[in-house]
């Protein structure tokens, strides 16, 4: 592939230049963002994404608060030298609303009803996410341990110490949630449960199964009648 000189670059009058950050993996637009020369160079010297925030006047690393940084594996450059597209591996969400992507509401073809409309602007669900985004969210995080470890993650330690171990916390985490069910406190049922769910989602890193392909799984079954039912 054609290599590209970084001082050839048009940037505007402002001295910016828009950048699109896609997913490496899967070629989702995750966001549009804006560099100066010297975000860029920050981005290619340390190979994590940083911008140039029009609003507050200064450069920003991707994450610098969240945590939900950008690697970026490659960068290209448009035919007329004022656009970038960088290709990266995104930790968690791209957009502030805890989306993977920014771009996630629909402009065309319209919402056919305004009771659609009225729920992809503003049902929380359509801001955030599903419960399915959340747990996917995590498993990012999960896998993300996975890959590079650090000395003071929970999440690598498990991985460190191997499968029996993760095994060992998943089956404590569920006597957990049984005795918490047998006092009968609704929010130390909610607290033990989202414990067993979150080594659930470590067991699932450690054999490589996305809770993409349970939540598949779970779609199969349902609605299907039950082999006592037809008794």
């Amino acid at each position: 592939m054609e290599r590209f000189d970084l001082t050839q670059l048009r940037f505007d009058e402002s001295g910016l230049i828009p950048a699109i950050v896609q997913d490496a993996e899967n070629g989702q637009v995750l966001t549009l963002a804006y560099m100066s020369q010297e975000s860029l160079r920050l981005t290619v010297e340390t190979g994590l994404t940083h911008f140039y925030s029009r609003s507050r006047q200064r450069i920003w690393q991707k994450g610098e608060e969240s945590g939900h940084i950008q690697r970026v594996r490659e960068i290209y450059v448009d035919c007329d030298e004022d656009a970038l597209l960088i290709k990266a591996d995104q930790v968690v969400a791209a957009c502030h609303t805890g989306r993977r992507s920014c771009f996630f509401r629909r402009l065309h073809p319209s919402p056919e009803t305004s009771e659609e409309l009225s729920r992809q602007q503003f049902d929380p669900e359509a801001v955030y996410g599903g419960s399915l985004a959340i747990l996917q969210q995590i498993f990012d995080v999960i896998k993300d341990r996975q890959a590079r470890p650090l000395p003071d993650s929970y999440v690598s330690g498990l991985f460190n110490k191997g499968q029996d171990q993760i095994l060992k916390k998943v089956g404590e985490e569920a006597t957990e949630l049984v005795v918490a069910s047998k006092n009968g406190g609704p929010d130390e049922i909610i607290y033990e449960a989202a414990d067993l769910w979150f080594h659930t989602l470590v067991i699932l890193g450690y054999h490589g199964i996305a809770p993409s392909e349970v939540a598949r799984e779970l779609r199969k079954r349902y609605g299907k009648k039950s082999k006592a039912e037809y008794r």
